[in-house]
């Protein structure tokens, strides 16, 4: 397995202003909005395209009642 390192061109130090200005998770951007730029977020990192997602396989869970 192969080391990661950081790269660190990527970021670049900010204050607490200048950082909560780049917050795409902003307050007042709509909750539709937010669960979008999350999916999008969640099938980059899982590589999946957002159009075709994978399907849940239903035969790893099971639920049963408790009983009384």
């Amino acid at each position: 397995m192969s080391d990661y390192k950081l790269d660190r061109t990527a970021f670049k130090m900010m204050t607490f202003e200048e950082a909560d200005a780049q917050n795409i998770f902003d307050k007042e951007t709509p909750l539709a909005e937010r669960l979008r730029q999350v999916y999008f977020l969640t099938s980059q990192a899982y590589g999946f395209p957002i159009d075709n997602p994978p399907k849940m396989d239903k035969t790893v869970f099971s639920s049963r009642k408790h009983k009384n």
